[in-house]
């Protein structure tokens, strides 16, 4: 690397200012992301703002970079090997198109003769092409006999999830993803296509996604009763505006989300989530969801998952990451010793969990047992002893009771290595749910909201699973439409598919 630095001393000054006032400029970032993540306002601001500033910080760094390489070769020369040296490869699935820089004269300069190969240098670039609009032409030549008149043959129509209509499988599919994965509302879908000379009106876009659910419907059934078969689940709610048209404005359903991954503990079963809309939030919800599953469910504090541990089934696992908010909020607003306290207690907990994640259940539960119980076993009572000499109606004691009236659920983490400290993993497969929520504002009626229950469920599980969600939709879309039988189901699901290494864990 050293190597690769320039020699001359102003080079390596200009160099060295503009790193110091990038790393000034990425170090304030940083506190404004710390204080957005723990302060008061951490439920309300999204991730992506944070990334926004990332991405001006380096925007202004790299226009910062330009401009001193333009006056000094040696720096250009100096920052171009360093990016070759850390840029990677390129995926080789992808074509390439080969482009020949050679010199006009193979005579030698010195002494005119024929100059040999030697070597060459290869470097290579990422080039994209725009989306491309295609048409498929389908023709079907009509056969008659010459002897019998009305003998005509013709092959069959191949079958279209729009019968009668434009689009392809994958152009549909496109559209889905586009909408519930890239959060491109329809009418903004409907614009990028105009400006490439194709008339699509929004309504038209509508029409196809609604289509589409409707085929993809028996998957997203599949997909719950998969989820609910196994022992141990996730569970949250967010809110989903519906337009509520007798009234002449929005009202609030909810998508409700299921989520399984085992990963953190090495698990067989592949991760999934699966939504479901609701016109409310009444406790039934859940209880009707969930038929069926046996297990232990981690939520929230939610009152309305309690009816379903009454009925024997479920065991209730609550969010420590809840708990430790409550606090955080009442520290992060002035002096506050005793939640100051019972913060340092709980990052106890949370650094036994950085050091087992990735182990087996049982070397979690082992860990757990002789390190994070001592700390509960002493957290509780001392939460007892300080609720009793503050004022009730504060909002320490409303902390406190909160952590106290869940206890046996938070405390079912030490026993059970499968089970996590908090609940952040289904608060994460809520986030696009938030983001496409921004975007689009509201759905359109109760059907809306199934819609997007169903195919937010199927694209979400791909992102989880490191499927390619475009390519998956098509070929599902394809299959159901071409009459795949139903007793097969289990093959059009997610997990089904090959997946992409490099796709996982991309948002």
């Amino acid at each position: 690397m050293a190597d690769a630095l320039p020699d001359d001393p102003g080079t390596l000054k200009a160099m060295l200012l503009a790193e110091r006032a990038r790393a000034e400029r990425l170090e304030q970032i940083i506190k404004e992301l710390q204080r957005h993540r723990f302060g008061r306002r951490a439920e309300t601001l999204p991730e992506d703002q944070m990334l926004l500033g990332l991405e001006d910080a380096e925007q202004v760094a790299a226009s910062g970079e330009a401009k001193s390489e333009e006056g000094t070769p040696t720096e250009r020369i100096g920052r171009a090997t360093k990016r070759h040296m850390n840029r990677g490869s390129l995926p080789a699935h992808l074509p390439r198109i080969e482009t020949l820089v050679d010199i006009d004269d193979h005579t030698c300069p010195g002494c005119r003769g024929a100059l040999h190969r030697i070597g060459e240098d290869v470097s290579e670039r990422l080039d994209i092409i725009p989306a491309q609009l295609r048409v498929l032409v389908v023709r079907r030549p009509k056969y008659g006999c010459r002897t019998c008149e009305d003998v005509m043959v013709q092959a069959p129509a191949p079958a279209r999830l729009i019968e009668g209509g434009l689009p392809t499988d994958a152009t549909v599919a496109q559209v889905l993803v586009a909408k519930y994965a890239d959060h491109l509302p329809l009418y903004r879908q409907a614009q990028i296509y105009a400006r490439q000379g194709i008339a699509l009106d929004r309504s038209t876009l509508a029409d196809w996604v609604g289509r589409a659910a409707w085929f993809l419907r028996p998957v997203h059934e599949r997909l719950l009763a998969t989820l609910k078969s196994s022992t141990k689940l996730f569970a949250d709610e967010t809110t989903a505006p519906v337009l509520d048209p007798g009234r002449g404005r929005t009202k609030i359903g909810q998508l409700w989300a299921y989520a399984r991954d085992d990963r953190p503990w090495g698990g067989p079963d592949p991760p999934g989530v699966v939504y479901v809309y609701a016109p409310d939030r009444k406790s039934e919800r859940p209880i009707a969801h969930l038929a069926g599953f046996k297990g232990v469910l981690q939520v929230d504090g939610y009152v309305g998952y309690r009816m379903l541990a009454e009925r024997g089934d479920v065991k209730l696992a609550f969010c420590w990451a809840h708990v430790r908010r409550r606090f955080y909020e009442l520290a992060a607003a002035g002096p506050a010793p005793i939640a100051s306290e019972a913060l340092t207690r709980i990052a106890k907990l949370y650094a036994v969990e950085s050091d087992i994640r990735g182990k087996s259940a049982d070397e979690r539960r082992a860990v757990r047992q002789e390190k994070s119980k001592p700390v509960l076993d002493d957290l509780e009572p001392w939460l007892h002893t300080k609720l009793g000499l503050i004022s009730q109606k504060t909002k320490l004691a409303e902390a406190i009771r909160y952590a106290l009236s869940r206890w046996e659920g938070l405390s079912h983490f030490i026993d059970d290595g499968r089970i996590e400290i908090d609940s952040n993993i289904v608060e994460r497969a809520i986030r696009p749910i938030a983001l496409n929520r921004k975007n689009a504002l509201f759905a359109g009626s109760d059907g809306g909201g199934e819609h997007w229950a169903i195919i937010a469920s199927l694209i979400e599980t791909c992102k989880l699973a490191g499927i390619e969600p475009q390519a998956y939709l098509t070929d599902v879309i394809t299959k159901i439409v071409n009459g795949h039988p139903n007793s097969r189901i289990d093959e059009l699901l997610p997990w089904a598919y090959p997946a992409a290494p490099d796709l996982k864990h991309v948002a």
